[in-house]
């Protein structure tokens, strides 16, 4: 059980990977944000952040309409999937944050390299449910 659970994290980690090669597509609320504003890295920031925020918000709703719907063995699984998954998430992107890219790594790299990876998982929760349905 154990190695199926490794082998469905590292898995996960690599689809990861392959979506980090190409850039995420922003939403529309970004793309809104980022023009209206001043141009200055705080308020790509606070563009950025709220991007991930949505993004996050997606996710969680996609994962406890999920969750509430598995029993058993899946359950117990897919939970720890997810605990394995929250882990990586947290490390993800950090190379765009961590100055060698410069202030704009921060504040455009490192929220579209996180929503991307949150993205990702999103849409692979959702097939996971429609599987299971």
């Amino acid at each position: 059980m154990q190695r199926s659970i490794e082998l469905v994290a590292i898995a996960s980690l690599a689809l990861a990977s392959f979506l980090h090669s190409t850039p995420a597509r922003a939403d529309q609320a970004y793309d809104a944000c980022m023009k209206k504003s001043d141009g200055t890295n705080p308020a790509w920031a606070g563009c950025g952040q709220a991007w991930v925020d949505r993004e996050e918000a997606r996710l969680n709703a996609t994962w406890k309409k999920l969750y509430a719907g598995l029993t058993g063995k899946t359950k117990a699984d897919l939970l720890t999937e997810q605990r394995l998954w929250n882990a990586y998430k947290e490390a993800s992107c950090a190379y765009h944050a961590n100055g060698d890219y410069g202030r704009e790594g921060e504040v455009i790299g490192f929220p579209t390299c996180r929503a991307a990876v949150i993205s990702a998982r999103t849409k692979e929760l959702e097939e996971i449910g429609k599987a299971i349905n």
